[in-house]
């Protein structure tokens, strides 16, 4: 079968743009490799999507999948492994399963993937202590004490929204300075409730169904670090790599693709947290999802 729009990647930007073609009368499948609803299916609640006061992540997810599938969008659970466009222009996809499905347009929302630091039991206590999204989860762990691992922009901006919020912060970096900008560190030096451990690394994590601590190693001691989070800021990678002909990427892997989500290769389109932007969150992915899905019929009919 001849799909209109192809969609890689089933979370927030993928479900909503097969959504919005799904309306428009379009043909669409959506190929997924892990689990529909995408990283936000790891957060326990989710309290900063529009229409819902408080809902678990998994349940969000879930509902993303019903609307999309309601609208008539078809689904496939495999690993998009290639991808390439024939003379006539139409894409095809290749699945590590062996599959092969085509379509007219295809729109990339395969997300960017939070570096984990590598520790044990790191991917267990996800959204029991281990966050990756100081925006997101910062408010659960109001008047606790926390600490950041990190030393770009990104761990120093979590710290500072922490230390607005929680009791402390404490701010692990593996090597004796900050990458990140220095009036963000001159900031974070007034915080009274931040500390800062350099030359420092996460050995360890504490803790049974919840995370209560960290064994810190440091100038070749350890010791343990009481706290009820633990928010790791050390960059993120997309999954663009399959893309890599057909999209300009940037030096991170991100894919050149401004506001309108178009590409370089007629009829590629990206959308959501592997689009090189300035703010990545569920509703900045979701509100890609539409506009990739508008443009690409836009794309078909014209």
């Amino acid at each position: 079968m001849l799909y209109d729009i192809l969609i890689i990647g089933g979370g927030p930007a993928g479900l909503t743009a097969a959504t919005y073609a799904r309306r428009a009368g379009k043909s669409v499948l959506v190929i997924e490799k892990n689990a529909f609803g995408g990283q936000i299916t790891w957060s326990p609640k989710v309290e900063n999507y529009p229409g819902f006061v408080s809902i678990s992540g998994a349940a969000l997810g879930d509902r993303f999948l019903e609307q999309a599938m309601e609208q008539g969008a078809e689904v496939e659970l495999d690993e998009a492994v290639a991808v390439s466009v024939d003379a006539d222009g139409v894409k095809t996809v290749r699945c590590e399963s062996g599959a092969e499905f085509q379509g007219r347009a295809l729109i990339a929302a395969v997300g960017a993937r939070p570096r984990m630091l590598g520790v044990a039991r790191e991917e267990e206590l996800i959204g029991n202590g281990v966050c990756y999204c100081a925006v997101c989860d910062g408010a659960f762990f109001a008047g606790q004490d926390v600490a950041v691992c990190g030393g770009g922009n990104a761990a120093l901006q979590d710290a500072l929204l922490l230390s607005e919020k929680c009791r402390h912060v404490t701010l692990i970096h593996r090597r004796d300075s900050f990458r990140g900008e220095q009036k963000l560190v001159e900031a974070l030096e007034k915080r009274e409730n931040v500390t800062f451990l350099l030359n420092a690394r996460v050995a360890e994590l504490l803790g049974e169904a919840e995370l209560s601590g960290l064994v810190i190693e440091q100038a070749g001691a350890r010791r343990e670090l009481p706290v009820a989070g633990l928010f790791v800021a050390v960059g993120h990678r997309p999954d663009n790599g399959i893309f890599a002909d057909l999209m300009a990427l940037d030096e991170a892997g991100y894919a050149d693709a401004k506001e309108d989500c178009l590409t370089k290769s007629a009829g590629v389109f990206a959308a959501g947290d592997c689009r090189a932007k300035a703010v990545r969150q569920l509703t900045t992915a979701a509100a890609d999802g539409a506009v990739a899905a508008l443009a690409a019929c836009r794309w078909l009919e014209g």
